[in-house]
């Protein structure tokens, strides 16, 4: 009977823990570094003692957010490298970093500007973060989708410029839509044939006509062109559940 109450005491602990780091992040993305662990534990549904139990200051738990946020990544990179196309998976995990960073610009000031940043739990997530970047960046210029003078620190550099630009318009779609075009310059070149197949970003049909070459509408990665059937609008099952996502979100936000 002890050993059973103390497995519930630590399962009760572990899920107050992940309340109160939900709660944080939702709290400092929408307040910003001021709000308050009282505040926190009030969205988190427990109370202040809780909350300084797990995180005796709020540096201690701002530091585990950002260690949540970027373990969440390196799980999204590692299921985008096993699930998908290496080119595919490289941007479309490159737009999932961009989606999942937007709103949370309070907390990477605070890192950016404090000298003593990174502490050393977020600097091993860190780590973990660059090894899979670098893995699925390696992965798609092997497979020629993705420019080979480019390193992980150039695309780390370029997407925290997507995630401002991202966060630079109102309307999610212009965001998006500015974000594509500038992760654009990774895409390798497509080399010019003397009697071309494709001609840059164009692919000719059975009749010889010369036609834009089709895009996955999510991430961008280029398909396959069909000659009969309809034209696919995705690179896969993992591009269309996140666009029906977004299709749904504002109906159910409504």
């Amino acid at each position: 009977m002890t050993t059973a109450l103390q497995d519930a005491g630590r399962a009760d602990a572990r899920r107050n823990r992940t309340k109160v780091l939900a709660a944080a992040a939702r709290a400092l993305t929408d307040h910003g570094l001021d709000v308050s662990l009282g505040e926190i534990a009030r969205q988190a549904g427990v109370g202040t003692g809780t909350v300084y139990r797990h995180f005796p200051s709020k540096e201690i738990l701002l530091e585990a957010v950002l260690v949540q946020h970027v373990d969440d990544l390196v799980a999204a990179a590692r299921l985008w490298a096993a699930r998908t196309a290496p080119t595919a998976a490289f941007f479309g995990f490159l737009l999932d970093v961009v989606d999942k960073s937007y709103g949370r610009r309070y907390v990477c000031e605070a890192v950016t500007t404090d000298t003593s940043w990174p502490r050393p739990s977020l600097a091993a997530s860190a780590r973990r973060f660059r090894q899979v970047l670098d893995e699925l960046l390696r992965a798609a210029q092997q497979a020629g989708g993705v420019r080979t003078d480019v390193s992980p620190d150039d695309v780390a550099a370029l997407t925290v410029g997507c995630a401002t630009i991202r966060a630079a318009h109102r309307d999610r779609a212009d965001g998006t839509r500015m974000v594509h075009l500038a992760l654009e310059c990774l895409r390798n070149p497509v080399p010019r044939d003397p009697v071309p197949v494709t001609e840059g970003r164009r692919f000719r049909d059975a009749t010889g006509t010369l036609h834009a070459a089709p895009q996955c509408e999510e991430c961008g990665a280029r398909l396959d062109a069909r000659t009969t059937g309809r034209p696919a609008r995705y690179c896969g099952a993992t591009c269309r559940q996140r666009a029906h996502r977004r299709r749904v979100a504002p109906a159910t936000r409504s």
